[in-house]
């Protein structure tokens, strides 16, 4: 028997696979597959915030410069917001989505 014994909310389980499953429980390493937003009409894929600003700029939202820990940008006829964190790399499906639902048709998140 191989793998590493967790110890979590009072119950020890034994992980056959440490590297497929972190110590919290949730799935990561090679089954987990990475989330990427693309912009529909081009199939470009959003590699960087400034690559999204002038897609999001060209669809009539506007940046604000409120926050300086958050972008956020914002369409003056509604009442969206999108607020996304100020690194990319903390740039989460959860944002991804956000922005789809608020951009309908424009925006879509596939496996990468």
């Amino acid at each position: 028997m191989s793998g590493v014994w967790v110890f979590k909310n009072g119950v020890v389980r034994l992980v056959e696979n440490p590297g497929a499953e972190s110590l919290d429980g949730s799935r990561q390493g090679s089954n987990t597959r990475r989330k990427v937003l693309v912009h529909t009409p081009s199939n470009e894929v959003i590699t960087s915030y400034a690559v999204l600003e002038r897609k999001l700029s060209s669809l009539g939202w506007e940046r604000y410069y409120d926050d300086p820990d958050l972008l956020q940008f914002h369409i003056r006829s509604t009442v969206h917001l999108i607020s996304l964190p100020k690194d990319f790399n903390k740039f989460k499906p959860m944002h991804m989505y956000d922005i789809v639902v608020k951009n309908r048709n424009m925006f879509e998140v596939r496996d990468m």
